[in-house]
């Protein structure tokens, strides 16, 4: 992908700082887009998918951690890299912005060559998140953008949460996923649910794909064992 391609959303309430970032980056040749709020940062992420979002914590209307847990359940914003802008005191706002879906953050001030190092490593992240949308695992491909499963060469349709546990637990095959780690990653701490729910799931998988490719390790989890290996 070009770096003219490249979309990165700068939020921040100070227009000092939106004008100094905006100004080096696009400098460099990214397409820049700015916001003053969260609420209007929610906005033009949504209109414009952007690969990068720049997020400040302190921000009237919506502030940035609250920002970023909404833009983290849009599926448009997937595979955006959300990095936080943190004053070098704001040890707290580092721990709340990973909490709340962050890749990464940025102290202030920055200068321009490190911002742009920083940015260039970040976008990385980026390209490495997409190579994994669509990947295969023995007899079985997982398409993650169109939420597609091919088994043997044939479609099987999966609802959403089925397909989701699967893409994770195919996502490292032999790895034993604990149940908080499924339940934290499938369903999150909006949904409160209990572990039966897990086991509802694997049950609805094995009926599907086949009962030897899901492995119980009691007391602990499941695992993905490629052709039942």
């Amino acid at each position: 992908m070009k770096k003219e391609d490249l979309k990165i959303l700068i939020v921040d309430d100070e227009p000092d700082i939106l004008e100094i970032l905006s100004y080096n980056l696009s400098n460099i040749g990214y397409q820049i887009f700015t916001a003053n709020n969260g609420l209007k940062a929610i906005e033009k992420a949504k209109k414009e998918k952007p690969h990068l979002i720049i997020l400040d914590v302190m921000m009237p209307e919506m502030d940035g951690i609250e920002a970023c847990e909404q833009m983290r359940k849009m599926e448009v914003l997937n595979e955006s890299v959300i990095t936080f802008l943190t004053a070098r005191s704001e040890d707290y706002s580092q721990i709340a912005g990973f909490d709340a879906g962050a890749d990464d953050y940025i102290t202030k001030p920055i200068k321009p060559k490190v911002l742009a190092s920083k940015v260039k490593s970040l976008l990385r992240r980026f390209k490495q998140k997409n190579k994994k949308e669509v990947y295969t695992v023995g007899d079985i491909t997982i398409d993650k953008h169109e939420y597609k499963v091919i088994i043997n060469e044939n479609e099987l349709s999966l609802p959403r949460k089925e397909f989701e546990l699967l893409a994770l637990l195919t996502s490292d095959p032999n790895k034993v996923f604990k149940r908080d780690e499924i339940l934290q990653n499938v369903w999150g701490d909006d949904v409160v649910v209990g572990g039966r729910t897990i086991d509802v799931h694997i049950r609805k998988l094995r009926e599907k794909l086949g009962d030897f490719y899901f492995k119980t390790v009691k007391g602990v989890g499941y695992k993905f064992v490629n052709n039942g290996d």
